[in-house]
């Protein structure tokens, strides 16, 4: 990479996206300037970061906490906001880079602040392009931004492609972990803690996306993901799963060859993949040694126990703001299973209850849909046991 340093904003800094983001960029400190850091609440370790990386601005989206960021970062230099409007000019600014790595629909705003600046895009808020797929899309046209895929498996896609052509592609196939619960009987399945979905057999993520993956929603959210960001026909859209997490996705040919991208279940490959574009940097990873994972296996979703598949390609296929409202609704269910308000099988029967009650037009604009999102999200808490 370039010794002229590049300047970067991270929206969800103390996120595992984000942590595993300020790794690299601490290993390779003469790359980069720190523009923007940004948390929900997590003041301390925001702080912490916003002095070690000497970023111009940290921004706590939970405005109630603007004081102690201000006290957390007195005499350092560092510019503290707080409130979502601020989490919107601080995306604003004009990084070289932004990582949108928020949690969430509330990610969508901030995400296209940062399109509209024209930069690089690392995109790790899957939700953003789900709920707002067209208008983003639209919109890094218009403001001439490049979006580079940050979740593994829409990074090894986008890798699979370069230097090939659209319109030769087969089929693109995304590969899932399957998550704990992958060989969990249905009995098992309305059992499951919220202790025990979380706990990512390949992965360290975060619990929302942990919850994602154990209901296959997480699949199903980046099958929409893919269908905007490849549009390459939904029809060539597959899901395979694939428990050892080695083979990140697949793209075949019309010729009958197929491309792969393999790596170890670090986000740190696809994320120095992103950084480092259209060049290649070092990471901490080691190499695979295949010989010691011995063997890979894959096999067909099963859609009678994990449902969420279905719903998001049924999403996708209606189109406007029916993803949006797929979405939303499960946002609210997967907050209220690790609430332990619901059982784990009731995210996708909560989820199914809203799209079959809710079919809006289709969003022309940002405010549209935080509108289809708003009104998804109350009738998905009104599904909700009192509590």
């Amino acid at each position: 990479m370039t010794h002229n340093p590049r300047t970067i904003s991270i929206l969800g800094a103390t996120g595992s996206i984000g942590s595993s983001t300020l790794d690299l960029v601490r290993r390779n400190p003469q790359d980069w300037r720190i523009l923007a850091l940004t948390a929900n609440g997590n003041v301390e370790a925001l702080a912490k970061l916003a002095r070690e990386f000497s970023a111009e601005i940290a921004v706590v989206a939970d405005e109630t906490c603007l004081p102690a960021l201000r006290e957390a970062l007195a005499g350092s230099g560092v510019e503290a906001a707080g409130g979502a409007s601020a989490l919107v000019e601080a995306a604003a600014r004009g990084a070289d880079m932004t990582i949108a790595a928020i949690v969430g629909c509330a990610g969508l705003a901030p995400t296209m602040a940062a399109i509209e600046q024209g930069g690089l895009i690392g995109l790790a808020n899957k939700e953003a392009l789900v709920s707002a797929g067209p208008i983003m899309t639209a919109a890094v046209t218009r403001y001439g931004a490049t979006l580079l895929p940050v979740d593994s498996e829409h990074n090894a896609i986008f890798q699979c492609l370069q230097g090939n052509k659209a319109s030769h592609v087969r089929a693109i196939t995304l590969t899932a972990s399957g998550g704990p619960f992958r060989e969990w009987s249905q009995a098992r399945l309305e059992a499951a803690r919220p202790a025990q979905a979380v706990k990512h057999p390949n992965w360290s993520m975060g619990a929302k996306i942990s919850v994602d993956s154990a209901t296959m929603f997480n699949k199903g959210l980046e099958l929409i993901e893919a269908h905007y960001l490849f549009p390459v026909g939904l029809e060539k859209l597959r899901i395979v799963v694939h428990p050892q997490s080695v083979v990140h996705s697949m793209v075949e040919y019309r010729d009958g060859s197929t491309l792969a991208q393999l790596g170890p279940s670090d986000m740190r490959v696809p994320i120095a993949s992103v950084l480092a574009w259209p060049e290649r940097m070092e990471t901490p990873c080691g190499p695979l040694d295949l010989a010691a994972i011995g063997e890979l296996t894959f096999s067909a979703p099963d859609e009678e126990r994990f449902p969420a598949t279905r719903l998001a390609r049924e999403a996708a296929q209606a189109g406007g703001a029916i993803p949006a409202v797929l979405n939303a609704a499960n946002e609210v269910a997967v907050d209220a299973f690790l609430r332990g308000h619901i059982g784990f099988t009731r995210i996708a029967t909560d989820v199914a209850h809203v799209l079959e009650s809710y079919a809006p037009p289709p969003p022309g604009s940002l405010d549209d849909v935080l509108a289809v999102d708003a009104e998804a999200r109350r009738r998905a808490q009104g599904l909700m046991p009192c509590t």
